[in-house]
């Protein structure tokens, strides 16, 4: 994690206005955490983990950062992250960069804390900050939430600006709020979101006038009237990495039942097997060919001297913090050999096969067809489909791998995987812009049980946030 230096003057300065009654909003004061590829016009490094971005300039904070600011929120720093947000390598390592070196989690020794937004979840667990935003291309905020016992939302693509943040896919990439409880974190959405000039994709957004009020969507009676669906083929095609969650899982329904919801069940995303014998999807290796190209035509100052993927790949594997070969490059190598790009005369139906796997295939068609309010997944698993089409998850805490779970380790990269202890999710998906609904539901089952108090950490920091705030 990298300290903002001016974080000590700016709480000065809102502490000042708050004694004047000048807040800025009513998060004013309130310390938070960005993930390291959110750009800021700073003395703080936007460097997505890379010393390929080291000492470069942007012209002006990102949009996301702009918005914290004006509403009185300070940037505590910025966490650490898999580097280029998962997307420089196929190697399985979670929330390593060259730059700030390896995050784990606080729930078994070396536990891998899920990525890429791996740093804001396990700072966010451990009380380091109120909050803190991630990004996620797929999986990037979900993942990370559920592994550290935290509410994530994976928004709406095009509900929150991604102007001057480092690019993987414009059209799987969203910035969300990761925190301790859905209240938290629905009150940090409300603050990001709205139509940015500088992010085409959010001119699509229904709210162009007024967001829904995601604070009063935090009602304890949330499931009542709801069909909520149970996307069975999902879970049955990947029982072997969601084994451990099952059991949990069932009693979860049973508790959503009993609160009012109808549970729909076998409401499957008919072209999951489909997707799954895919290699790799070629939409965001095309997106991030273009996408990286423009992010580093904007820099003021490019130090390194880098300006596209290729560029990038020569810089990477001849560094030697980069830690090339044994972490690699492949999937650059991929788009690279592919010679893909977003512009290329057949991206146009890369992207339509991925609309119709996670749309009318997956998704979408689940949820029209059944006519559901949304559909719930083991995290694990939930985030897979919804990449494809940009439509929004939030993520509670489920349970954890009993005390007797065996410890299964990623020898190379010394990441343990499972093990005793290790939290788990359980993510509720919905159409694009409901995250309103999705908000009411999640605060609903969190109220009814109240899983995240009852987990234990292995270790935990001597002091917490709240120790030093007043009420």
């Amino acid at each position: 994690m990298e300290m903002n230096p001016d974080a000590p003057s700016i709480a000065s300065q809102l502490d000042r206005e708050r004694l004047q009654n000048a807040l800025r909003g009513p998060l004013h004061g309130l310390p938070v955490l960005i993930k390291g590829n959110m750009g800021t016009r700073d003395r703080m490094q936007t460097n997505a983990g890379s010393f390929a971005l080291q000492d470069s300039v942007l012209p002006a904070d990102s949009t996301i950062a702009r918005k914290l600011r004006e509403q009185g929120l300070i940037i505590l720093g910025k966490a650490n992250l898999t580097e280029w947000s998962q997307f420089r390598s196929s190697s399985p390592f979670h929330s390593w960069s060259a730059v700030f070196g390896q995050t784990y989690g606080a729930y078994c020794p070396r536990q891998c804390p899920g990525g890429s937004s791996g740093g804001s979840a396990v700072a966010v667990d451990l009380g380091l900050a109120w909050a803190a935003l991630g990004t996620e291309t797929s999986g990037s905020i979900i993942s990370p939430s559920e592994r550290n016992n935290i509410v994530g939302i994976k928004p709406t693509v095009g509900l929150t600006s991604r102007h001057l943040v480092v690019p993987v896919s414009e059209h799987q990439d969203t910035v969300g709020p990761m925190a301790r409880t859905v209240k938290d974190a629905a009150m940090l959405l409300q603050t990001i979101v709205g139509v940015d000039p500088e992010d085409s994709y959010t001119a699509a957004s229904p709210f162009h006038s007024c967001a829904p009020d995601y604070l009063a969507a935090c009602r304890a009676s949330g499931f009542a009237g709801k069909r909520i669906g149970v996307a069975r083929n999902v879970i049955g095609e990947c029982h072997q990495e969601i084994s451990h969650t099952l059991q949990s899982f069932e009693n979860a329904l049973d508790v959503m039942a009993k609160a009012g919801a109808t549970i729909v069940e076998n409401t499957d995303f008919i072209e999951f097997r489909r997707w799954r014998k895919m290699r790799y999807n070629p939409v965001t290796r095309s997106d991030f060919t273009s996408n990286i190209c423009t992010y580093l035509s904007k820099l003021e100052e490019n130090s390194q001297d880098v300006h596209n993927i290729h560029d990038l790949r020569d810089f990477v594997r001849s560094h030697p913090g980069e830690d090339y070969p044994r972490r690699n490059t492949e999937n650059w190598d991929t788009a690279i050999e592919g010679d893909m790009s977003n512009a290329s005369a057949n991206f146009s139906a890369l992207y339509q096969q991925n609309v119709f796997l996670g749309g009318e295939g997956g998704i979408t068609g689940a949820l029209e067809r059944h006519r559901l309010d949304a559909i719930v997944l083991p995290s694990t698993v939930a985030f897979l489909i919804p990449a494809l089409v940009g439509t929004p998850i939030i993520t509670v805490p489920l349970g954890a791998t009993p005390d007797s779970w065996p410890v299964e380790e990623q020898l190379e990269w010394a990441e343990v995987e499972r093990g005793p202890g290790i939290p788990f999710g359980i993510s509720f998906l919905g159409r694009k812009w409901s995250e309103e609904v999705l908000i009411e539901i999640s605060y609903a089952y969190e109220q009814l049980t109240d899983t995240r108090r009852a987990l234990q950490r292995y270790i935990s920091p001597e002091a917490d946030l709240k120790d030093f705030i007043s009420s």
